[in-house]
């Protein structure tokens, strides 16, 4: 696939568009359903309602005490003593689907209208179907006093074990203190409770299909739904399956026929986590209509699976982006800033599953606050024993990010210079001079003054050029026109700024300043053009009958050898040669090169 990214908005829209769909998704539909009561937490289904925390409070002040086994109430065959022992052994009851024993925790002295007390049972069938779709009953918080709660602005036989809501009224759901057959007080759920069944029922209860689908299928359930429920849930989740698909179609194929880049690795995206996210949101706005118990609607609600989806959605798109992001880095010269892309994405993933586990944690009914406060103090202890990490991780961000130098550029930093050849996460190595590799801490190379050689768009030519004193005013004119001349004539430099000036006096010489700019970029290629101006500015001067200065304070005595004439002659016919042949840069030629190519004897 061509590799090419015609349209920047164009590939910016996919993710925006991702973000758009997932906001229009997250908006519930409504639903022909009851008002959901507020579901417990998970971690509150998890409690066995039959087995209360703490049955007997027992007074901590004298620890030094052997806790004694306290008789709660009196002696009663289905555990209705008190009022926390009675509630309990009616949930233990239905989850057994032991219906006639449940039937005796209900006050059936004054049944409803149209019920006998032989319908006891089918009472409390429908009253665990309510309890299970509207009220969390707190099991710890239900009295262990044979005589129920004090000052709790009820009768003193009556405890509140919770309020329900059907249409505009509320109903309380009571326990009474009645006298059981041989006249002992127990305690059941009130009359007045029983009475308000079947009105609460018809508001909660599973309605004309829910009722004949639970009469056909077997009476079992799992995690607070009977088969029925299983079955109508499956077929919802198949049908928002099948409206989905043809979305989703819809939307990879717009974008695989733009053709660009990232299209084949957004439609995946498409078909893949956006695809089952949007098939759990829409699963999720018809949930209620399966009429779920409390404890599914709290296992649904942790959204364990939802998190999962949607975390990997996020971390999908996150892909897409950083590919986008090499991709266009690539295209502006900037390869080497791809090698951060992957650790920095990392980061993101591992903080994408890092939040999707908070917000996990606190669904199912934990407290994040302690575990953030602890993974805040931790972090300021990985913090400070990693800040030269950070600091260099935070550098080559910086050297990535404003790009002073890449990896191939000739660069001058402090006192050295070099090829940079490497910026990791934690240095930058750079290959000196001397062939040595330096490695230099990122925080440390970011703080320094880079002079980026390679860089330049053109080099500076400027020689100060000492003339002997013995040089006449007419000779000086001379070589000052000489170098313009020359200067202006070379195609390797650069026609403005130019400029040739008889700076002044100095100690022992007339100084003249030349300033103009070599049109080149590549320093090799500059050090080869500054040698042939220096070479033609020795022979202007030799033309014009002077010489460079020599320090007054250099003495030459009669017993120094001179130099050989023959010699110089000799040089200088050879280099006449070579002119006349054409080589105007004295360089060797490749074919010179390869002839003279170790013909040295060294061992």
């Amino acid at each position: 696939m061509e590799i090419k990214i015609s349209n920047h908005s164009t590939i910016r829209s996919y993710g925006l568009f991702a973000w758009v769909l997932l906001l229009f998704l997250v908006t519930p539909v409504p639903v022909l359903a009851q008002e959901a009561p507020e579901a417990p937490t998970l971690k509150d289904v998890l409690k066995d309602p039959a087995k209360p925390e703490a049955a007997v409070d027992v007074a901590p002040s004298d620890k030094e005490k052997i806790k004694k086994l306290v008789k709660l109430g009196p002696d009663d065959e289905f555990g209705r003593g008190v009022p926390r022992d009675s509630m309990a052994g009616f949930f233990a009851a239905v989850r057994e689907n032991d219906l006639k024993r449940a039937a005796e925790y209900l006050d059936l002295r004054y049944p409803p209208r149209g019920y006998q007390k032989s319908d006891g049972p089918e009472l409390a069938r429908q009253l665990k179907v309510i309890l299970d779709r509207t009220l969390w009953v707190e099991m710890d918080l239900l009295s262990t006093d044979p005589k129920g709660h004090k000052d709790d602005g009820l009768p003193r036989s009556r405890d509140l074990v919770g309020q329900i809501q059907a249409g505009k009224k509320r109903y309380d759901i009571l326990l009474q203190h009645v006298p059981r057959e041989d006249g002992v007080l127990i305690w059941k759920i009130s009359k007045k409770t029983v009475r308000n069944i079947p009105v609460l029922y018809k508001a909660h209860g599973y309605g004309y299909i829910g009722e004949k689908l639970s009469e056909i299928f077997p009476v079992s359930s799992f995690i607070g739904l009977e088969i029925w429920q299983w079955i109508f849930l499956l077929l919802i989740l198949a049908a928002v399956t099948i409206v989905a698909f043809p979305i989703v179609r819809v939307a990879s194929w717009l974008v695989l026929k733009k053709k660009y880049a990232l299209s084949e690795l957004f439609a995946r995206f498409i078909n893949g986590p956006l695809y089952i996210l949007l098939v759990l949101i829409l699963f999720r706005n018809y949930y209620d209509l399966i009429h779920p118990s409390l404890t599914a609607r709290a296992v649904f609600e942790a959204g364990t699976i939802f998190n999962i989806v949607l975390a990997w959605m996020l971390i999908r798109l996150a892909g897409l982006f950083r590919e986008y992001w090499a991709i266009n880095l690539k295209q502006r010269g900037r390869e080497n800033a791809i090698v951060l892309l992957r650790p920095a994405f990392a980061i993101i993933n591992v903080l994408i599953i890092f939040f999707a586990t908070i917000i996990w944690l606190d669904n199912i009914g934990f407290s994040v606050t302690t575990v953030l406060a602890g993974l805040g103090i931790g972090g300021i202890a990985v913090a400070l024993a990693t800040q030269k990490s950070i600091e260099n991780i935070i550098g080559a961000l910086t050297l990535f990010a404003s790009a002073p130098v890449r990896v191939g550029d000739y660069c001058r930093f402090g006192d050295k210079e070099g090829t940079v050849e490497e910026i990791g996460l934690r240095a930058t190595k750079i290959r000196t001079l001397e062939q040595s590799v330096l490695s230099v801490p990122n925080a440390e190379f970011a703080s320094m003054q880079i002079e980026n050689l390679t860089g330049r768009a053109k080099f500076r030519f400027s020689p100060k050029i000492r003339l002997r004193v013995d040089t006449s005013p007419d000779q000086v004119r001379y070589i000052l026109i000489a170098f313009q001349e020359m200067l202006y004539a070379h195609p390797k430099v650069m026609e403005k700024p130019l400029r040739v000036r008889f700076e002044g006096f100095g100690e022992f010489s007339f100084d003249i300043k030349i300033h103009c700019y070599i049109d080149v970029k590549d320093l090799a290629e500059n050090l080869i053009v500054a040698e042939d101006l220096n070479l033609r500015i020795l022979e202007i001067i030799s033309e014009a009958g002077s010489e460079i200065a020599i320090p007054a304070s250099i003495e030459y005595h009669a017993n120094v050898r001179k130099p050989d004439e023959s010699a110089r002659q000799k040089a200088e016919a050879v280099v006449k040669q070579r002119r006349d042949s054409g080589d105007v840069t004295m360089e060797l030629t490749p074919e010179q090169i390869r002839k003279i190519k170790n013909t040295i004897e060294f061992t």
